[in-house]
């Protein structure tokens, strides 16, 4: 299977139901495509990578794998409260192999259409494993929401639960023991996030920050600390967490939650008087949200148990090159 015939059988798509919104008035067979956002909207445009041995696995699933490389992308999108429109895809493979392409396909297309989106161009090549996914959305002008927003006195929200995919690494690891449904419940949380499109554009004009936790929820919270040049204090013991999560023992479940990564769940920030409308938003996405903490005009990050004591705070996210 050539290069060409491979775009063809599992990425070229006619138009018609479960096949996207067909936002762009060109896709994928010519050199660009081609496709505007709404009068009034600004384009979103976000890129990720997913390298195996760095991202994932070499024991995930393709059909888990293609949802997981688009999902990564518009948790990103999600985070600034768009509206997908469309995505690319870049892929290097060792081989043509159908056996990996069929799976991955209908795994990347289910969630592609879940959402109404199409995808529009990208490119293939040999060599070792390697998915980049662009992702485009828009945003009403002026509405998007930024990590260089949060305010001394606003709430800390995150939606979902934290650690489990953390805790899914630590058990292909060998460090923890987990099997049967336990195990199943981390490793889908760590294979098959679920973006949070809906609350992020649920949450226009009521957050007055976003960000995905993709690195660890202390590290993508010290991004927004740093953007908005305020700090904040942090209830450990609020962190929203899984029964199996809260099964293990307490200094793994805070390396889980705060530090763990691979969660894309929404960390926002909310003036307190909002919170009604907060809970409303996430009523109306569907997804659960957690108050666990609040914003404080002296900087630096202050983790605390429920009682108030602190705890250690150097908690850092994932850095590719630290």
């Amino acid at each position: 299977m050539g290069e060409f015939e491979l775009i063809a059988r599992h990425f070229k798509r006619a138009p018609g139901p479960g096949s996207g919104a067909r936002r762009a008035a060109l896709g994928v067979g010519d050199d660009c495509a081609l496709f505007a956002p709404d009068a009034g909207m600004q384009l979103a445009v976000t890129s990720d990578m997913l390298v195996e041995g760095r991202h994932f696995l070499a024991t995930v699933p393709p059909a888990r794998l293609g949802h997981k490389a688009l999902a990564v992308n518009l948790s990103d999108l999600a985070a600034c409260g768009a509206e997908p429109l469309a995505f690319t895809l870049a892929l290097a493979l060792p081989r043509a192999d159908e056996a990996f392409l069929a799976p991955f396909a209908a795994g990347l297309f289910a969630l592609a259409d879940a959402h109404g989106i199409e995808l529009v161009g990208g490119d293939t090549t040999a060599g070792p494993l390697n998915i980049c996914i662009t992702a485009f959305g828009q945003v009403p002008a002026g509405q998007a929401l930024l990590r260089s927003g949060a305010r001394a006195g606003d709430d800390l929200w995150v939606s979902g639960r934290l650690g489990d995919a953390r805790l899914a690494l630590e058990v292909f690891r060998g460090a923890v023991s987990l099997t049967g449904d336990a195990f199943e419940q981390v490793r889908a949380a760590m294979e098959t996030p679920q973006p949070r499109v809906a609350l992020g554009r649920a949450l226009r004009g009521v957050a007055t920050s976003a960000i995905d936790v993709s690195d660890g929820f202390a590290g993508d919270l010290g991004h927004v600390l740093a953007a908005s040049g305020v700090g904040a204090v942090v209830d450990a013991d609020a962190l929203p967490r899984s029964d199996v999560l809260a099964r293990q023992a307490p200094a793994l479940q805070h390396l889980c939650t705060l530090a763990g990564g691979d969660d894309y769940e929404l960390l926002f920030t909310a003036p307190q008087a909002r919170r009604e409308a907060v809970l409303a938003a996430a009523q109306a996405a569907g997804v659960p949200v957690t108050r666990c903490g609040r914003i404080e005009a002296e900087a630096g990050l202050r983790v605390q148990d429920a009682a108030g004591r602190a705890l250690e705070s150097n908690w850092r996210g994932f850095d590719h090159f630290a």
